[in-house]
């Protein structure tokens, strides 16, 4: 199916954007992602990203490879994005202490010291910032917005999968979308949850 926009998956980091870009993939659609950072024990299953993505606020020139594709896109870097585009916005909500205890956890494997911030001055931090962010992408005419929770993804991933492809435009095959969901790696609960 021709889809003549960008798609676009983004959110806070460990909010669920490469869950949602493996379902994609599996739907069926093109993705736009790159082997430069490989699977590991945080996401075993890939991080499905594209290193020039990075680069966005000084060059933006692989946008044009991106139409009837896939790519991630961290929420800080929405801005970035040249308005000569259409753009479909997937934005991953998950619970910011959640988050945050999910890059704690990477960041100690990997051996790396994290932010100076308390746990709960961050998640407040990245709540503010990702609000922040979606507010300025609703006023944005190139950009349509669909909001992803990640734990409603995780528990009822067939509806997810549903809703994602209905915002696309339909054509993706939503059951290998929902079978690409691996509740397994869920591992940063909020205690109760």
């Amino acid at each position: 199916m021709n889809r003549p926009f960008v798609t676009v998956v983004s959110g806070l980091p460990r909010s669920g954007t490469s869950m949602i870009m493996r379902m994609l993939a599996a739907g069926g659609m093109p993705v736009l992602a790159d082997d430069v950072r490989a699977a590991d024990a945080d996401n075993p299953l890939g991080y499905f990203e594209y290193e020039p993505v990075k680069r966005t606020a000084h060059d933006a020139g692989w946008v044009s490879e991106a139409r009837s594709k896939a790519v991630k896109v961290i929420y800080a870097l929405l801005p970035e994005l040249p308005p000569a585009y259409e753009y479909r916005v997937i934005i991953m909500h998950r619970e910011a202490r959640e988050v945050v205890a999910s890059q704690a956890a990477m960041f100690r494997r990997l051996g790396r010291s994290g932010s100076d911030l308390s746990e709960e001055r961050l998640a407040a931090v990245f709540t503010r910032e990702l609000a922040r962010t979606e507010e300025w992408v609703r006023t944005q005419p190139h950009f349509a917005t669909l909001t992803v929770e990640f734990r409603s993804c995780l528990e009822r991933p067939t509806d997810a999968a549903t809703e994602v492809g209905d915002f696309l435009g339909g054509g993706l095959d939503i059951a290998a979308m929902a079978r690409a969901v691996d509740e397994s790696l869920y591992r940063q609960r909020l205690v109760g949850s």
